[in-house]
């Protein structure tokens, strides 16, 4: 499957699609039909037996990409950039109270937002923290980082 998709890379996403379609929707069928023979074959409760449930039960998720040429195969590109905050997360459980935690986590989610919006998030935090306590309650929404304009 991801061999389809190194072909499908420089294509549109009509046209991913169509090639999904062709190509990997027959291989996911059969990968189906196979799971459903396998899971005739293992005892309940055996660790084969879950991983294969886990896969059926969310085969509508795992296919989904078949049918968008815009959804990517997997989400491993959110998982890289969620990756330095999850192995970060235990050294911040000692932030000192709940709050402080809660309020670092609202910084890194911001700061992460900028990035993901090709922000400096330095450039966009020193703004917007200059801006936070002169801008109306009402208009709050212009200072998230996919709303941000520099004044």
């Amino acid at each position: 499957m991801y061999e389809i998709e190194r072909q499908a890379r420089e294509l549109d996403d009509g046209q991913r699609c169509l090639l999904r379609q062709q190509r990997a929707g027959p291989l996911l069928e059969n990968f189906h039909a196979w799971l459903l023979a396998q899971r005739q074959k293992v005892p309940d409760g055996s660790a084969t037996a879950r991983a294969i449930d886990y896969s059926l039960k969310r085969w509508r998720a795992l296919t989904r990409y078949l049918d968008d040429g815009a959804v990517p195969i997997d989400n491993n590109w959110v998982e890289n950039q969620i990756r330095p905050w999850a192995l970060g997360r235990s050294n911040w459980l000692f932030a000192g109270s709940l709050r402080s935690g809660q309020r670092a986590a609202a910084v890194m989610s911001l700061i992460q937002s900028a990035r993901m919006n090709r922000l400096d998030p330095y450039t966009y935090l020193k703004d917007v923290m200059a801006r936070l306590p002169t801008q109306k309650a009402s208009r709050i929404n212009e200072l998230l980082p996919h709303n941000w304009q520099p004044e």
